[in-house]
């Protein structure tokens, strides 16, 4: 599929706000509803659009804290914490990274005694390396269309 400049548009507006209706849409990049409806069908059938989800705010959740914490797994360990770590209601996002570590979690937490709970969890796989996060800097930047692209896109996992 060829992602043009319309559909770009329409992704944009989508990071920005997926409660935008095609109306919306169609006014703001001058398509009919109908049209931005087709193309964003095509872009979730292509898996170019994979979800829309809320975003909440952790602090008024309920956690007081978020952190990064990073897992070195020891020999023999890192396929078992792969699967185990989807049961871990505290991790948002789970990465298998480059580097020395293999792991990189993003998790939230009620307080210290949380966090070290959890870490008490996590060093029988491995070595564990936490980051508190004191503040945001950039969340949730939109993907703008990378001009190194072809512009074209195929299925992905």
């Amino acid at each position: 599929m060829k992602n043009d400049d319309l559909n770009w548009s329409i992704l944009r507006l989508l990071q920005e706000n997926a409660r935008y209706t095609n109306a919306e849409i169609g006014r703001k990049i001058g398509l009919s509803s109908p049209a931005v409806a087709e193309r964003i069908k095509k872009m979730e059938d292509f898996g170019i659009i994979t979800g829309y989800k809320v975003a909440l705010n952790h602090i008024q959740s309920g956690y007081q804290l978020k952190a990064f914490v990073t897992l070195k797994a020891f020999m023999g360990k890192l396929k078992p914490f792969m699967d185990q770590v989807k049961t871990y209601t505290e991790v948002r996002n789970c990465y298998r990274i480059t580097g020395n570590e293999n792991l990189l979690m993003e998790v939230v937490l009620s307080d210290q005694f949380h966090l070290e709970e959890f870490i008490d969890r996590l060093i029988t796989y491995g070595e564990v390396r936490t980051s508190i996060v004191l503040s945001k800097v950039v969340e949730s930047n939109p993907i703008a269309h990378n001009s190194r692209s072809t512009g074209f896109f195929g299925k992905v996992r």
